[in-house]
C-alpha cells in the first residue's frame, strides 16, 4: 500500500519549498476536482525503491489566520486519509499561538507526527529548536528547506517510517492475490464506477467484500472473467456514498494515486453523455504520470443518438491529440453492452506493456527511424543513435545509446517513440525512453600522442641551452 504524507503548518512556513524539493518538481498535479481545495498539491516521490505519496494541504489558516478552515471536511480528509503528518513551524518567527492550535487538530486525529523546524538558516540547530520543544513531540527535526539543510535527514526518517508501515501492511494482509493483472477503475463521481465493478464481479460477489475500511483500506477483488484471472483493486473511498447529499460519490484523489500505484492496468471510465471533461483529462494525466497501462471506456454510449455519437468522436479526436495511442471502447456497464470488449482491450495493453522487446529487433528500428528522419544540427553537430536494449517492462523502457543524446528535441522523442509504438504495437502501454550519451573511447588517441611527446621535446631544449641549470 502506497503510503500517504501531509504537509501541515501556518502559511509561508515553507511547505510549497519541501514539497518541490521532495517531489523533485514544480509541477506537481493541482487537483481541481468537486470538493477539494484548489490550491492543494498532490505529488509521489521515491522511498525504498516505491513511491510515496506527499500532499501539501497548503493554505489551512487562510489569509486572516482563522482556524476553523482547518478542520473544514476537505482538509479533515486530506489529513485523515495521510499515514504521517510533516508539520511545519517556522524558527525565525518561533512558536506562535495558531501552531499550538494546529498542533492540537492534529493530536485529536492519532497520526504519527514529525515537527520540522524550518529556516534554520544563519542559526545554531540546537538553539533553533529550543522554543518547540514545550509542544512535546518526540520527532524534531531543524531544516532549511531552501537550502536543503537536513534533508536527507529528512528521507532517512521518511525512509524509516515507511518500512515500518509496508512491514505492518504484510502483517494485516488477509487477502490473498489472484493471478492475473491488477485492475484499477478510476473515473470522476457519478460516471457509473460502481456499476461497472457490480457488473464485472456480480451483485452479491461485491456485497461480500463492500465493508467498511479502515482510511488505508485497498481491497484487492479475484475477478474471473471468461476464463482468465484478474485482481480488481478497489477503494473504499473511491465507490462510498457520502452520507451528505443523495447519490453523491465521495471523491478522493489520495485512494485514486494509490488505486493507480497498486495497478497494472487502469480502466478510465468517462460519462459519454458529459463528454470528456478536463477533470477526465487530469485523471488520465495521473494514469500516464504513474505509466501505467490503460483504456479508456466510454460509459451511457447506449442513451446517445447518433449525433451525439458523432460530436463525441469529434471532440476525442480533437482533444486526445498528445493520447491518440490510447484505445476506446464503448461500454454501457448498466446494461453489460461492450464489457467483452473493454475485457479483450484490457488484455491487449497488458500484454503489450509486459512484451518482452528484443535488442536486435529495437536497434533494426532505431536505425530505420534514425535513416527516415533524422534529429535536426545542434550547434553544427548531429546526434548519432546506435543502438536500443530494453530497460524493463510495465512500463516498456527502451534504453537508447548514441552521442549528443541530451541536445535532443522533444518532437523527436515523440517521434521515436511513436516508432516504436507501431512497430511492437504498444497501443494502450506507456513508454518510457532513456538515453544514454557515450564518446568514442578510441576518437582521440591520435591526439593524446602529441602532448606526451611536447614535454620531452621542451625539456631537451631547455637542458641543451641551460635554461634550466644556469649559465
Amino acid at each position: 500500500m502506497v503510503p500517504v504524507i501531509a504537509l501541515v503548518g501556518r502559511p509561508n512556513v515553507g511547505k510549497s519549498t519541501l514539497f518541490n524539493i521532495l517531489t523533485n518538481t514544480r509541477d506537481a498535479l493541482v487537483a481541481d476536482f468537486p470538493g477539494l481545495t484548489r490550491d492543494r498539491q498532490y505529488g509521489t516521490f521515491q522511498v525504498n525503491n516505491s513511491n510515496a505519496i506527499l500532499v501539501d494541504t497548503g493554505g489551512l489558516l487562510g489569509d486572516e489566520g482563522n482556524l476553523s478552515e482547518l478542520m473544514n471536511s476537505q482538509v479533515e480528509t486530506a489529513i485523515s486519509e495521510s499515514d504521517l503528518i510533516l508539520f511545519l513551524v517556522d524558527a525565525k518567527s518561533g512558536l506562535m499561538d495558531n501552531d499550538k492550535k494546529i498542533l492540537q487538530s492534529l493530536r485529536n486525529t492519532n497520526k504519527p507526527v514529525f515537527l520540522l523546524v524550518n529556516k534554520i538558516d544563519g542559526q545554531d540547530e540546537d538553539l533553533a529548536v529550543v522554543d518547540f520543544y514545550q509542544l512535546g513531540l518526540e520527532e524534531i527535526l531543524p531544516i532549511a528547506a531552501v537550502h536543503k539543510r537536513n534533508i536527507a535527514t529528512l528521507k532517512f526518517k521518511i525512509e524509516e517510517f515507511c518500512q515500518s508501515l509496508e512491514k505492518e501492511d504484510s502483517e494485516q494482509d488477509m487477502i490473498p492475490e489472484t493471478k492475473g493483472p491488477n485492475l484499477a477503475i478510476i473515473g470522476r463521481p457519478n460516471v457509473g464506477k460502481s456499476t461497472l465493478v457490480n457488473r464485472l464481479l456480480g451483485e452479491d460477489r461485491v456485497l461480500a467484500f463492500d465493508m467498511p475500511g479502515t482510511t488505508r483500506d485497498t481491497i484487492s477483488l479475484p475477478l474471473d472473467w471468461d476464463g482468465k484471472d484478474y485482481t480488481l483493486v478497489d477503494t473504499a473511498g473511491v465507490r462510498k456514498r457520502s452520507k451528505v447529499g443523495e447519490g453523491i460519490e465521495k471523491f478522493s484523489v489520495i485512494k485514486t494515486l494509490q488505486a493507480i500505484d497498486k495497478s497494472q492496468v487502469c480502466v478510465l471510465l468517462v460519462d459519454a453523455q458529459e463528454g470528456l471533461t478536463d477533470q477526465d483529462m487530469h485523471l488520465l494525466g495521473l494514469i500516464n504520470n504513474n505509466a501505467r497501462a490503460v483504456v479508456i471506456a466510454l460509459n451511457k454510449w447506449d442513451h446517445l443518438s447518433e449525433e451525439h455519437k458523432n460530436n463525441i468522436k469529434s471532440e476525442f479526436a480533437r482533444r486526445m491529440t498528445a493520447f491518440q495511442w490510447v484505445p476506446l471502447v464503448y461500454i454501457s456497464a448498466l446494461h453489460g453492452s461492450g464489457l467483452s470488449e473493454l475485457m479483450d482491450r484490457v488484455d491487449l495493453v497488458y500484454e503489450a506493456a509486459t512484451k518482452v522487446l528484443e535488442t536486435n529487433q529495437l536497434t533494426e528500428v532505431l536505425k530505420e527511424s534514425f535513416k527516415a528522419h533524422q534529429p535536426p544540427l545542434v550547434h553544427g553537430r548531429l546526434t548519432k543513435l546506435k543502438y536500443a536494449h530494453a530497460g524493463g517492462q510495465n512500463p516498456q523502457r527502451i534504453v537508447i545509446h548514441g552521442t549528443r543524446t541530451d541536445v535532443l528535441k522533444p518532437a523527436y522523442i515523440k517521434y521515436l517513440e511513436k516508432q516504436f509504438r507501431t512497430a511492437f504495437n504498444l497501443r494502450g502501454a506507456p513508454i518510457i525512453l532513456q538515453f544514454k550519451s557515450g564518446d568514442n573511447p578510441y576518437k582521440d588517441a591520435g591526439k593524446r600522442k602529441q602532448p606526451n611527446k611536447t614535454p620531452r621535446r621542451h625539456k631537451l631544449n631547455r637542458h641543451t641551452t641551460g635554461s634550466k641549470y644556469g649559465k
